[in-house]
């Protein structure tokens, strides 16, 4: 010991001998014995679980629309006429068309994915058409779940059109909300507008993951 140091308060077994994994576990020890027996304590979680929007469908077709993508809000009597137009501007015809996708919904000249479409296949089409299983209002995110009208996956990411019909009871303000109705076991797609990247200067590149058009239509 250094002469006007002051002394070292450890044991004299524990100085020079310890690493600060040793020391932890000695303080986790300490604590340990000393609230043995402690009855738990209750632990309050308020945590905000759901955004302050009044107007979910409003905000969501604005956050969408900031992805870049078009964004059609429409009565369900006007949800056949929108997506003929949208085809009909995108210039589709040949899209695939997931099981259980709404009649109404389907164009005149549906592609099956039965048997499984090739990669090239699926490269070949005009775009798919969806629904989803969640809309998340605070960020503008669709969600699938390979649910009826769905697909796999590869179906909205191969083709470089994705029309998606998304109904109003679907949307929800937040991501907790949106969890809270999802099944984790299923194979989840979260998209938020049109596949972008951006390299070391901020370039954006559309199209390199997935579609580079998404077009959303929010039946009310």
């Amino acid at each position: 010991m250094t002469a006007g140091a002051p002394a070292d308060p450890r044991p004299a077994a524990e100085i020079g001998t310890g690493t600060s994994a040793n020391s932890r576990e000695r303080i986790l020890a300490r604590i340990r014995s000393a609230v043995a027996g402690a009855p738990d304590a209750p632990i309050t979680r308020s945590y905000r679980t759901s955004p302050e929007a009044t107007d979910v469908i409003g905000l969501f077709a604005e956050r969408v629309a900031d992805y870049r993508a078009v964004v059609h809000v429409v009565d369900g009597s006007e949800a056949a006429a929108t997506i003929r137009a949208a085809m009909a501007r995108q210039g589709a015809v040949r899209l695939v068309v997931p099981d259980g996708l709404p009649a109404e919904w389907a164009p005149d000249d549906p592609v099956a994915d039965d048997p499984r479409l090739t990669a090239a296949e699926l490269d070949a089409v005009d775009g798919v058409i969806t629904g989803c299983a969640v809309g998340i209002a605070e960020t503008g995110t669709i969600v699938l779940d390979a649910g009826p009208g769905q697909g796999r996956r590869a179906l909205t990411l191969v083709p470089d059109y994705h029309l998606c019909v998304v109904r109003a009871d679907q949307i929800v303000a937040g991501v907790p909300e949106a969890v809270a109705r999802l099944d984790p076991a299923r194979p989840l797609t979260w998209i938020s507008g049109p596949s972008a990247t951006s390299d070391i200067e901020l370039n954006r590149v559309e199209g390199v993951h997935g579609p580079r058009t998404l077009e959303v239509v929010v039946v009310r």
